[in-house]
């Protein structure tokens, strides 16, 4: 009796932990905060206030859906409250794995009751979609302005009633780029009118001027905006008191003697009593463009983003700080990893690679059945490797340090011929752990790893490979960050089980490594090589993801509870 009470005790820790650990919170809990305040790669982040707090969105790419909506009462504590696009745009064109394409530094602004996002794709021009209620469905996406190689957007509003857009472009299709443009829009902003201007030329020491937004304060008309690139840049602020020009500039934040590389491109908002808040991204290799606050001040008419340390004028990065006065203090509220896959609904942590082909079924909740389930279909012959498989399912590094485990039961069909399911690190280089049927229909576990997905001509190279005699398992990875030889590297370990209690190291340990401009994701996958009238499946019971500390109390616990317990 007592055995199953611990096993019961066991299980219901495991279950509490994995479906509500905090794998990152950046609320302290005693009136402060830390940075990052989402230790995941939400890139390029903009902000704006709303009707009820914060909203922000950032880039997405070619993953679907696109454009996440994210809400925040305190603009430390984010709940991710849906996608402001169901598919990416154009939807054919994106059925096709299109990495680093489709949805590049967007913006968010609320205007006269209604939200509205403009980006720009490099391939297609400028989109625009709206709002009235960004948890709800948002309108289709209109066309702005056919182009090629406009990208990071931004409105702006003015009080005579007419509007603007700023934009930059993308060098590896416009053959220009760090220059800043300025257009008139139509007041409803669906076109671009009269004729586009340059208002600001990086070439003279601001490389890579890119990611502008647009503001107006104190009677200036203001353009914020990066340079010098992702990783090693700054944050430049520019002011006219003509919308057109010319603006003087001057470097607001930058790196200084903080450990906070490439603070930069990010949105400005203030909250009701008029305190200025930054929020901005950071690119650390593997774990991609994680987001961060800073405080703003205003000195002598210009704005300092973080602190200026060696009173110079230039901000520099804080790591903690006090929480923004809004009012009321708010709990913590860690964005949500781990799904049960209990409802009807994906988590929203969840992303494909491309847009849904309707003639693939690539799988479906099971409403209140309790598990989800990945199809073996089979995937075009010349798609040897995983790099531009769609039906990735897939989510960000929640944090720097943490272990998700998934459990899944593997129904094989022996006429499918080779098919496979596992669990995967998805980047420019990759990993999975799998289990696979082969052409005669005998089950094994496999790692397989890809070095140089993007450009390699090479296959899958298989680390790993045990014969297995049944069909529901546990697969585990552990993800750590390390210091090797970029400062922000990882080391990811693949592990499986049995029984969901001992936990067996399997192949060899992997560095991950970004995609292409996004961090390296985590997920799930299935796949076949044979068209059949029923393929295999994987039913995929849950997905928890734990802090690594978390994880180890409970092998502690369990441990010492079984010795108690002999």
């Amino acid at each position: 009796m007592r055995l199953k009470q611990l096993l019961l005790s066991i299980s219901l820790t495991v279950f509490t932990l994995g479906a509500n650990a905090q794998v990152w919170n950046a609320d302290l809990g005693n009136g402060k905060y830390k940075n990052p305040i989402l230790h995941v790669d939400y890139s390029d982040p903009d902000v704006c206030a709303g009707e009820d707090g914060y909203y922000m969105t950032a880039s997405s790419f070619n993953s679907s859906p696109g454009l996440p909506i994210l809400h925040s009462k305190d603009l430390v504590n984010w709940e991710l409250i849906g996608y402001a696009l169901q598919n990416q745009v154009p939807v054919e064109y994106y059925r096709t794995v299109r990495h680093g394409d489709g949805v590049w530094a967007p913006s968010i602004r609320y205007h006269k009751g209604e939200y509205y996002i403009y980006w720009g794709d490099p391939d297609f021009g400028i989109y625009i979609v709206k709002t009235k209620n960004p948890a709800g469905i948002w309108d289709e996406p209109v066309l702005v302005k056919e182009a090629k190689g406009i990208i990071d957007t931004c409105p702006f509003w003015d009080q005579d009633g007419k509007a603007y857009l700023s934009y930059a472009f993308a060098g590896s299709r416009a053959n220009v780029k760090t220059v800043l443009m300025l257009s008139e829009l139509a007041p409803d902003g669906t076109k671009l009118i009269g004729n586009p201007a340059m208002v600001f030329d990086g070439h003279n020491g601001h490389t890579t001027v890119e990611g502008s937004k647009m503001y107006k304060r104190d009677g200036y008309y203001w353009i914020m905006a990066p340079a010098g690139g992702v990783k090693p840049g700054w944050q430049l602020a520019m002011r006219s008191k003509n919308v057109w020009g010319p603006y003087e500039s001057r470097v607001v934040l930058h790196q200084g003697d903080t450990e906070m590389n490439g603070p930069h491109q990010g949105g400005y908002v203030e909250t009701p009593n008029g305190d200025g808040w930054f929020i901005h991204f950071q690119d650390r290799w593997a774990y991609g463009r994680i987001v961060n606050l800073q405080p703003v001040i205003w000195k002598e008419g210009w704005p300092i983003i973080g602190k200026d340390t060696n009173k110079d004028g230039i901000g520099e990065p804080i790591m903690e700080w006090t929480k923004p006065n809004v009012g009321k203090n708010y709990p913590a509220t860690p964005l949500v990893s781990s799904d049960e896959f209990n409802g009807h609904q994906f988590g929203l942590q969840w992303q494909w690679q491309a847009n849904q082909n309707p003639s693939e079924q690539w799988g479906w909740l099971s409403a209140n059945l309790g598990f989800m389930r990945l199809n073996c279909i089979p995937r075009p012959e010349e798609m040897k490797t995983m790099w531009m498989m769609p039906n990735l399912l897939l989510q960000k590094f929640p944090a720097d340090n943490f272990t998700a485990t998934a459990k899944l039961t593997f129904e094989h069909n022996p006429d499918a011929g080779e098919c496979s399911t596992g669990l995967i690190v998805f980047g420019e280089d990759y990993s999975y752990i799998a289990i696979e049927q082969d052409k005669e229909g005998k089950l094994k576990l496999v790692q397989r790893t890809l070095k140089d997905a993007r450009t390699s001509k090479d296959l899958e190279t298989e680390i790993a490979s045990i014969a297995i005699d049944q069909k529901n398992i546990y697969f585990r990875t552990k993800v750590e960050m390390v210091q090797n030889i970029e400062p922000f590297d990882a080391k990811v370990t693949f592990y499986y089980s049995t029984d969901g209690k001992s936990f067996k190291v399997f192949g060899k340990a992997f560095t991950p490594r970004a995609g292409r401009w996004v961090g390296a994701k985590i997920g799930l996958f299935a796949t076949g090589t044979k068209a059949v009238n029923d393929s295999s499946y994987a039913d995929y019971d849950w997905f928890r993801v734990e802090s690594n500390n978390d994880v180890k109390k409970i092998a502690l616990s369990t441990n010492l509870q079984l010795q108690n317990n002999k």
